[in-house]
């Protein structure tokens, strides 16, 4: 589907990614490198309305391909709408994701990311605002090229520190603090 058709057609869940790109990873600085490649148009949305796994993982191998055809676009945001609210059938998705991304042969070519409503790190309590560094107003499975990943690695010495210094911030404001940021984008 045409990515401006596909735009007015899924505008709601769209938007609120878009505000929790905005608010949370920008606003808060949770990845330094997101507001360049926003400025720059670089962020491309695909809505996946479905809740079977098979279409999910056909969607996000077509945005691999989409990514390759497009070196202007640096990351797409796979945004499932309709399924995956059970972070444990969710993680489940993403284990079949990652197989399908080595199985195409997209190894080190791109890396993917996630990001649920429900996040919770494994080494974490569920109720400990840390998990809000990877929470998102609805579950994602966000692509990334690995080439983009090496240049911010080169460029700031300090990137490792980025996901210990976001828990420590997303501690500090406390899971009230979050909770309310993210029902608010929701809205």
């Amino acid at each position: 589907m045409d990515s401006e058709v596909q735009k007015l057609e899924y505008a709601a869940p769209i938007a609120k990614v878009r505000r929790w790109l905005q608010e949370v990873v920008i606003g808060h600085n949770f990845c330094p490198f997101a507001q360049r490649e926003l400025d720059a148009g670089r962020v491309r949305y695909r809505v996946f309305e479905g809740r079977k796994s098979k279409g999910a993982i056909a969607a996000l191998l077509d945005e691999l391909n989409f990514l390759d055809e497009h070196d202007n676009i640096e990351t797409t945001l796979l945004i499932l709408a309709d399924g995956w609210r059970d972070f444990y059938d969710y993680l489940t998705l993403l284990d079949t994701a990652q197989q399908a991304l080595e199985d195409a042969g997209y190894e080190g070519i791109y890396q993917l990311a996630s990001f649920h409503p429900d996040y919770v790190f494994a080494d974490e309590a569920a109720d400990d605002a840390s998990n809000y560094t990877n929470r998102s107003p609805l579950p994602l499975l966000h692509l990334l090229r690995e080439s983009s990943i090496e240049r911010a690695i080169d460029s700031d010495p300090n990137v490792d520190q980025i996901p210990e210094r976001n828990k420590q911030l997303a501690r500090a404001k406390g899971a009230d603090f979050w909770r309310g940021l993210l029902a608010k984008i929701d809205s």
